[in-house]
């Protein structure tokens, strides 16, 4: 497991204010998803704002925004098993990884950042829901205002689909879309554009897209149940 430690606690971002030297050893990164239980069963939902809380506030602290920004990439495409992305991330990036895991890196200033487990991989023990987002969302515009045009998302698994959609359709609207053509649960599908994540009730106006820019959607299927 490397470096990283499965206790549920706040973990303060880590990368100090002075470079130092580390040892010229960079391993790629490991394909092995990283085991752990929560202190506390927590749900989807749960486990969604905790990460969130992080990456807001990891450039807060020390360290260079885009290093941030490029672990955060890093880290869920490696969760959607896309290792080749995550590597490639990396990479452009000059980050080394001295155990092969995203829980200790460095950037090429010699900078240290630390990940918390739980943005890397789900607890064992964590419990499904059903979302709640269907009950808050407003009611379809009607049908004299809504102007389709074709919105194209790429899936983390490398295909492309193309959605009809609306600008005042919601996120939590196309992905049910998405579901009834590839069959992919809503609970899955974390939708970002422009490294943004959005939210089931953002609305596409509000995302400022156009005709051919391109929504990445990351699929992070739940993992199998623990015998």
């Amino acid at each position: 497991m490397g470096n990283c430690v499965g206790r549920q606690r706040r973990e303060r971002p880590t990368a100090p204010g002075h470079p130092r030297k580390r040892a010229g050893r960079n391993e790629p990164l490991k394909k092995e998803r990283l085991k752990w239980k929560s202190d506390y069963p927590m749900t989807d939902g749960q486990l969604r704002s905790k990460r969130d809380e992080f990456w807001d506030t990891a450039p807060a602290f020390e360290g260079r925004k885009e290093i941030w920004d490029a672990l955060k990439a890093a880290a869920y495409a490696a969760e959607a098993n896309d290792h080749e992305l995550a590597q490639a991330i990396l990479d452009g990036a000059s980050i080394t990884l001295p155990h092969g895991t995203l829980c200790e890196c460095y950037d090429e200033l010699g900078n240290r950042y630390q990940l918390p487990i739980y943005c890397l991989s789900p607890p064992v023990n964590l419990l499904l829901e059903h979302t709640e987002e269907e009950s808050l969302e407003p009611p379809d515009p009607t049908p004299s205002v809504r102007r389709e045009f074709p919105l194209k998302v790429r899936l983390s698994t490398g295909k492309d689909v193309r959605l009809s959609a609306s600008l005042p359709d919601t996120v939590g609207q196309l992905k049910r879309q998405l579901h009834t053509q590839e069959g992919i649960e809503p609970s899955w599908q974390r939708w970002f554009f422009s490294g943004k994540l959005l939210t089931d009730r953002t609305r596409l106006q509000e995302t400022k897209i156009q005709k051919d820019f391109v929504i990445q959607v990351i699929i992070n299927q739940p993992p199998p149940p623990q015998d």
